[in-house]
């Protein structure tokens, strides 16, 4: 209420003061005053001077002033903020012109279609595979066991994917001894169920739909390749992948150097308009992905069956004594061939029954340098000091060995 008002209402008989000429004065804040008397309207600086002022009030009735609960407010234009004042601000602060404020719901992307969990008394833990060889582990629920072959609903990286199922085992009775995944070592060996779980069994409709996701992706492909030129960078897009609720796209590729593909990745998040996942692999992970037919004539061991890719290096060809020559010993990725590791350690075994090669032996053709053998055939390669090479069974230069022992002793 304006100063001179409020001069007005105490009375003739407080004479009234000059007009400041910096403005009317405002009073700081005060803390609410307690309340008095059971039914008293008045505050507590009216109290002090004796009583409820009568005042002016909307309407041009006259009566005691209420009192005001000023918890939390502040003084706006030289007075209180009411309440009337706070409701026509928003959170900001800003005007609002009077309009009602009404709450807006937060802008969030539009959910998938919810998919029933499926449970029940059956309680499995299962392998599931995908495309490119890509497995998974996890739980499953229900009152059917699963089988083998089957498509199945997954959890996926922010929604859903579909798979089949490698195989299947029970989660209540099923044990490791070692070099499992979800084993509990402490107690007994128990498999603990994965995190993320099989939704549902698949439907024919969802198997069609990831035949035609399948389809789309040699369309991924050139169109992503074509991009790579647009940028110049240097790296060989090898496989594209969807999830089959299309919420994410993965394209593997192969470089020999780090790239910096971040503007590729905008540009196919605007083509595609979906999430972008790009994954740099090794020549070996993509031979596995795309498959093909080794030196042996049959499918690559790496995409039919091998679990995971080992290291090979040339001493593995050494102690076998193969070729040195990397035509011979190399696969179709052009690196050397997984399956030099399947008969390493008969190799490993097995020469310790041989004598080393570059030995010199005493035999009953005198002293003899053991230049070879051949485990298949069970046999040893000699050559004497005048360069007369002969082979013998191992039985046989064992026996001869020992009589000349014998005979020098």
């Amino acid at each position: 209420m304006p100063d001179g008002e409020d001069r007005e209402g105490r009375g003739n008989d407080e004479k009234k003061k000059p007009p400041n000429p910096l403005g009317p004065r405002r009073e700081p804040l005060r803390p609410a005053e307690p309340a008095g008397e059971p039914g008293d309207h008045s505050t507590g600086s009216d109290r002090r001077r004796g009583g409820a002022r009568d005042l002016p009030r909307p309407g041009g009735r006259k009566g005691p002033r209420p009192a005001r609960d000023i918890s939390g407010a502040s003084a706006v234009g030289g007075r209180r903020e009411t309440e009337s004042d706070r409701e026509s601000r928003d959170s900001k602060g800003r005007k609002r012109g009077g309009q009602p404020h009404t709450a807006r719901p937060p802008r969030s992307e539009p959910a998938p279609t919810p998919t029933p969990v499926v449970t029940g008394r059956i309680s499995q833990i299962a392998e599931v595979l995908f495309k490119g060889v890509r497995a998974e582990y996890f739980s499953f629920r229900g009152d059917e066991p699963l089988r083998e072959n089957e498509y199945v609903i997954v959890q996926a990286d922010r929604g859903q994917d579909i798979g089949w199922v490698k195989r299947a085992v029970d989660a209540e009775t099923h044990t490791c001894d070692g070099g499992c995944e979800h084993a509990d070592h402490e107690h007994q060996h128990a498999v603990v169920p994965p995190a993320r779980r099989i939704l549902r069994r698949a439907a024919p409709v969802d198997v069609e739909r990831r035949i035609r996701l399948a389809g789309e992706e040699m369309e991924v492909r050139n169109r992503t390749r074509e991009l790579v030129e647009r940028h110049g960078l240097k790296m060989k897009i090898s496989e594209a992948e969807w999830q089959w609720d299309r919420n994410k796209l993965t394209v593997f590729f192969t470089s020999d150097k780090r790239v910096d593909f971040r503007g590729l990745v905008k540009d196919m998040a605007r083509t595609f308009k979906t999430r972008i996942e790009l994954r740099q692999i090794g020549v070996r992970d993509e031979a596995k992905r795309l498959g093909g037919i080794g030196r042996c004539g049959r499918e690559l061991c790496c995409r039919l069956w091998l679990p995971r890719i080992e290291p090979v290096t040339l001493q593995l060809a050494k102690d076998q004594g193969l070729s040195l020559n990397p035509a011979q010993i190399s696969g179709a990725c052009g690196r050397l061939m997984s399956c030099l590791h399947y008969e390493h350690e008969a190799y490993l075994q097995a020469r310790k029954r041989f004598p080393r090669v570059g030995k010199i032996l005493r035999t009953e053709q005198g002293e003899e340098k053991v230049t070879g053998w051949d485990l298949f055939r069970d046999t040893v390669a000699l050559r004497s000091a005048d360069g007369t090479e002969r082979t013998i069974s191992l039985e046989n230069l064992k026996a001869e060995t020992s009589r000349s022992r014998e005979s020098k002793s």
